[in-house]
């Protein structure tokens, strides 16, 4: 195991049975939770904002202030939601905790609605991932027969109970008005913001919405103290971060890392670099919706401070490793026409939007395109970027802005390139 490796949420892989709540138990699960209900809700929040946990989905929002959002809301009831919707290709480190962990999970959703005084949980997995919520539905039914769920967990008088919905294959749930509106029985779409979930969340009322990791951590925090797991890492960056691996590297797989790791670690230390010591073209972060980034950046950290002065984030952990074989523009139109594909469909900019991306990409590959049509589809990028109404159409641009930003020349290299065989 490398020096830079960490594990916190991934110590139990492997360990225990993910159907056993006994073994949990017997590796110290639910001892968090007992804590947190000799505490005050606003002790334990203050806990979670010491600890600099940050929402690990991706957009990175504080999520202590998330939860003492959530408990001063007014209205009643309030909701606690898991966004386990891992659709963005490249990312299973969600499924990987629900499917050898679900307890973890389940535990620190627990903690979280007694802290935020919410009554019920529902947790909202990808449709594909049918282990994952036979596990997670077996789990939740351990959870309350052993009186960790339901009416007065452990005699304390405060009532939680959860559930497990399936998605339906639709990758705009990963938004999180599209993954309420799911959740209510309404067409997956999102909505305009403010208002936003932790005032009007599920069923309009106050709703805390975080993804599988973010939950998972948790009890790590309620166990050791928010001081010592932000001692892991720098101050906007701390505990540890599930890595997705995969791509042209000859160990790809799960990992857990502690935040000075750089991502040419993460592919030669942890990844074994790639197979037949072919060169790295472009590492993709995040999935589909990130940056395209050159290996002349693969020596940044993934701290947040380092990678923000590109411009950058790891943002919910994928490392995609592309080596020197891959088409640039075959990678682009494969990105486009998934989102393209995935659209929603509700809003203009990322409706009408991608079609004519992917037009413009088509002209690009046959060699047909003009210099005016390269500066039309800049400028297509930048609308469908601050006018679409969800992240899925504010994000699809980033693959190709960063294409543009670190291997222009390939793009500008195919304008009239039909002209110059004839």
């Amino acid at each position: 195991m490398s020096k830079k490796e960490k594990k916190l949420l991934t110590a139990r892989f492997g360990n225990i049975s993910p159907d056993s709540i006994d073994d949990y138990i017997k590796t110290g699960g639910y001892a968090s939770l007992k804590k947190a209900l000799g505490m005050a809700p606003d002790a334990i929040i203050a806990e979670v904002k010491a600890s600099g946990l940050r929402g690990r989905g991706g957009a990175g929002f504080p999520t202590g202030i998330k939860m003492e959002s959530v408990r001063r809301a007014t209205g009643s009831p309030k909701y606690v939601v898991c966004n386990a919707d891992e659709g963005e290709p490249g990312n299973f480190k969600d499924r990987y905790l629900m499917e050898k962990d679900p307890h973890q999970l389940i535990e620190g959703m627990i903690i979280s609605a007694f802290a935020v005084g919410a009554d019920y949980g529902a947790i909202f997995v990808r449709g594909e991932y049918i282990k994952a919520i036979k596990i997670l539905d077996n789990a939740i039914k351990q959870a309350r027969g052993a009186g960790f769920l339901g009416k007065n967990i452990l005699g304390t008088g405060f009532d939680f109970d959860m559930d497990v919905y399936s998605g339906a294959g639709s990758y705009v749930c990963g938004e999180e008005f599209a993954l309420l509106a799911a959740l209510e029985g309404k067409p997956a779409r999102s909505i305009f913001k403010p208002p936003y979930p932790t005032t009007e969340g599920l069923n309009g009322k106050p709703t805390q919405i975080n993804n599988v990791e973010t939950f998972a951590n948790i009890p790590h925090i309620i166990d050791m103290g928010g001081a010592a797991y932000a001692a892991f890492g720098s101050e906007t960056s701390t505990g540890t971060k599930l890595i997705s691996l995969s791509g042209n590297v000859n160990r790809p797989g799960l990992y857990e890392v502690t935040y000075d790791i750089t991502l040419r670690e993460i592919i030669e230390e942890l990844g074994g670099g790639v197979p037949g010591g072919r060169a790295i073209k472009m590492v993709q972060l995040g999935g589909p919706s990130g940056p395209i980034i050159p290996p002349s950046l693969l020596d940044l950290k993934i701290d947040a401070n380092e990678m923000r002065a590109y411009n950058l984030s790891i943002a919910s952990g994928a490392v995609i490793v592309i080596d020197d074989r891959a088409d640039t523009l075959d990678i682009l139109m494969r990105i486009m026409e998934f989102f393209h594909h995935e659209s929603c469909g509700k809003c203009t900019p990322c409706r009408e939007g991608l079609g004519q991306v992917l037009g413009l990409l088509d002209k690009l590959v046959d060699g047909r395109a003009t210099d005016a049509e390269l500066e039309l589809l800049r400028n297509l990028l930048d609308v469908m970027s601050q006018a679409s109404l969800c992240g899925l159409g504010q994000a699809a641009p980033t693959a190709i802005k960063s294409i543009l930003q670190y291997f222009g020349d390939e793009l500008y290299g195919r304008i009239g390139a039909a002209k110059e065989v004839k």
